[in-house]
């Protein structure tokens, strides 16, 4: 069985038919999700899909697209907030660089700093988002590690391997979406080929980024058994031990998630 580890099932694209995107799901071998906080301000969305749907879980965070909207939430708030069963994660938070109307830089690591007292305090892991903003990446991440140590996953990885090797360093997880499945994403699989078995995670990122052979379409959590099947053979894995180890991967990092009964 497999997981998808960061999705966003609360986004417009999937409110017409969520019990046909969960089935489809779990017909894939897909048994979990993973819905994905991008507002504080939503917690209650989030909670409220994780109580009415075994199969998935949530987080709660700023995405760093919102952290103009959510600058200064203190992390003790963000910490209350994973009291509810369902919460296993915080974020997404963290850097994104590629949008010249984004939030100013500062509040973003502001606000990614707020997340990552909150992942410290709370032994949660942080889903980091990081887009066009490596060496500043790296440097928050060496300094924050520096304070005092805390779980993280870098999902949806498209940055250079520079910034995969310090995030294997410092202990954190790597995540791969169905970017890893593109024709020209070369050097992308031979990071992912270097990334230890025991650190790597898949995801979709939907309804973003559908793996081949979907491209172009809406994106959900029944192709992350595409993105697997994909990445196992450039590793020369049998899939079903690399769901396995994926599988295995996402609970050891993402301990307070606990399966359905009968999964």
């Amino acid at each position: 069985m497999l997981i998808d580890s960061h999705c966003h099932l609360d986004f417009p694209d999937f409110s017409a038919d969520l019990p046909g995107v969960i089935a489809r799901a779990k017909a894939a071998g897909v048994s979990g999700m993973l819905t994905i906080s991008t507002r504080i301000a939503k917690t209650k969305t989030y909670e409220a899909l994780s109580e009415a749907h075994p199969e998935i879980w949530h987080t709660v965070g700023t995405h760093p697209h919102g952290a103009g909207e959510e600058p200064d939430v203190p992390a003790a708030e963000i910490v209350a907030l994973t009291h509810h069963p369902r919460c296993i994660g915080i974020g997404e938070a963290g850097l994104d660089y590629h949008y010249a109307d984004a939030a100013p830089q500062a509040v973003q690591e502001r606000v990614f700093r707020a997340h990552i007292a909150a992942a410290r305090e709370t032994g949660l892991p942080l889903v980091i988002h990081s887009r066009d903003a490596d060496a500043q990446m790296e440097a928050v991440l060496v300094d924050e590690m520096g304070q005092g140590a805390f779980k993280a996953v870098l999902h949806c990885f498209s940055s250079g391997a520079r910034l995969a090797e310090v995030g294997v360093e410092l202990g954190l997880f790597v995540s791969f979406s169905g970017i890893v499945t593109f024709r020209r994403s070369h050097a992308l699989r031979d990071i992912a080929a270097r990334v230890p078995r025991d650190r790597l995670l898949v995801e979709t990122d939907a309804p973003f980024l559908a793996p081949e052979p979907h491209r172009g379409r809406t994106n959900e959590p029944a192709y992350t058994a595409d993105t697997a099947r994909s990445l196992a053979g450039f590793l020369d894995l049998p899939v079903e031990a690399f769901s396995a180890l994926t599988t295995a991967n996402f609970h050891r990092l993402f301990d307070k998630a606990v399966p359905a009964a009968g999964r």
